[in-house]
């Protein structure tokens, strides 16, 4: 069954940005969350659970991004939260 039109995106540039921002955005997020909990935890654990916590945590910033109502509020909040989660790694370094 084909999905219906009027919940389809209209703009191809909307479209691109929202698969970006799932792709790279939701990989950013990944990684600096982390990277945060290395800073916290010590890093052999982290980096055992990463393997799995990783690619789950990916999987859904990724169908996030596309629940999303418009595409710079996703970047904006990944931005953030990729800030955030940065700033225990780069202040202990």
């Amino acid at each position: 069954m084909p999905a219906n039109k009027k919940y389809l995106t209209k703009s191809p540039f909307q479209r691109f940005m929202k698969i970006t921002a799932g792709f790279v955005g939701g990989y950013a997020v990944m990684i600096s969350a982390h990277l945060a909990l290395a800073s916290v935890f010590s890093k052999d654990a982290v980096v055992a659970t990463a393997f799995f916590s990783g690619y789950i945590l990916w999987a859904i910033l990724l169908l996030c991004a596309f629940l999303a109502r418009s595409w710079w509020k996703i970047w904006l909040i990944y931005l953030a939260i990729t800030a955030i989660c940065s700033l225990p790694y780069l202040l202990n370094r």
